[in-house]
């Protein structure tokens, strides 16, 4: 009986959730502009939140068939759709806001927008001419855009049953979304990689960028890596940036019986290996964390960091065409934590191609050390 009972809730799983499409980039060279000023940088930024803001007011005209058949699923919740709707409006809202900032520097891509429900009329009727400056970026990013709303809505349509970093749990919990304006950070998750790998070329080059990064790591990685060096090199390997902890095992902590022991034993290892780059995060794998464990990680001093702009490193897309992907969101989002994968050797690349392409627009990378209280 429960190894039958086992296998109807496996075939219902399947029901409700097909596998999801390939993530998505966006091709920079199809944006006929350098990102060399503050200025283009908001024209960039206005281009993409028109657009993103056109897909998402198309997908309101669906109905919930309809819907859960262009996100692949039998079953979607929308109640969650329509919440995460009604916060991506806001943040449009505020964008653009932000973003028209400097529309008499430069008025491509300016209307007379003047709060939310202004916004929702000008994205449905958004267009870009056939004989535009920008006529070639325009159908590669409404592609992008449908695609990219779909990732999200996807995640919408499964959470709270299966939960992800796209919504969170109480107002503790933060995903990048508190920083300032043009403000970001760099996050490396499921390290550290074995000797030689991704990591220590990337730890490398950020010392020599003076940039100071979050690096979310699994204890028993960690400890394999000790065990293969010496103490000396693993804090050598993490100088100048931030360590946090992502628990013991790459697994989810949402399901997990375990997933309290995961996350002690993983802080008191980096608390002894690391105490000058320990800093009181945990970044749950895949997102995925119960819904009542906050009384948990405050009873620890641990503050839940998620993100909203992800690299996608770990699927098929190379180095740069995931920076390509996390610039169109950081256009997008105007602020946010960046999910690379240090074990990735593709993530180096990836981190120089969007330094060398953001170095003159006049964005700010925070200090990891602040964001998490430590000074």
């Amino acid at each position: 009986m429960r190894i039958a009972f086992l296998l109807l809730t496996g075939l219902l799983s399947a029901a409700v959730q097909a596998a999801p499409a390939a993530p998505t980039t966006f091709d920079r060279s199809h944006w006929p502009e350098q990102l060399d000023s503050p200025a283009l940088f908001d024209v960039a930024s206005r281009a993409e939140i028109l657009g993103f803001s056109q897909a998402l007011a198309a997908s309101e005209a669906l109905d919930e068939p309809a819907l859960a058949a262009r996100l692949g699923l039998k079953q979607i919740n929308l109640l969650s759709i329509n919440q995460v709707r009604a916060r991506l409006w806001q943040q449009l809202w505020r964008n653009y806001d932000l973003a028209q900032q400097s529309c008499e520097q430069d008025a491509s891509f300016c209307y007379a927008i003047d709060g939310q429900a202004e916004l929702r009329q000008q994205a449905a009727k958004f267009t870009v001419a056939s004989d535009s400056f920008y006529a070639g970026w325009a159908e590669p990013n409404r592609e992008f855009h449908q695609r990219y709303l779909d990732e999200l809505l996807r995640k919408a349509a499964l959470f709270p049953q299966i939960a992800s970093e796209i919504e969170r749990y109480s107002a503790l919990e933060r995903n990048g979304a508190e920083l300032n304006d043009r403000l970001f950070m760099l996050t490396f998750d499921a390290g550290p990689g074995t000797v030689g790998a991704g990591t220590d070329g990337l730890t490398e080059y950020l010392r020599r960028q003076k940039l100071g990064a979050t690096f979310f790591v699994l204890g028993n990685s960690l400890q394999m890596r000790r065990d293969k060096t010496s103490l000396t090199d693993l804090r050598a390997l993490y100088k100048g940036q931030c360590v946090g902890i992502q628990g013991w095992q790459y697994r989810s902590h949402g399901k997990w019986q375990d997933w309290q022991q995961s996350v002690l034993r993983s802080q008191a290892r980096v608390q002894a290996d690391l105490p000058d780059q320990y800093v009181p995060l945990f970044r749950p794998p895949y997102g995925q964390r119960r819904a009542d464990s906050q009384d948990f990680f405050a009873s620890q001093g641990l503050q839940v960091v998620l993100w909203n702009i992800d690299a996608q490193d770990q699927s098929a897309l190379s180095g740069e065409q995931s920076a390509q992907r996390v610039l169109t969101l950081m256009l997008l989002w105007r602020r946010g934590l960046i999910q690379f994968h240090d074990a990735q050797p593709k993530a180096q690349e990836a981190v120089a191609w969007l330094l060398k392409q953001t170095a003159q627009s006049g964005i700010g990378w925070e200090d990891c050390r602040h964001f998490a209280g430590k000074s």
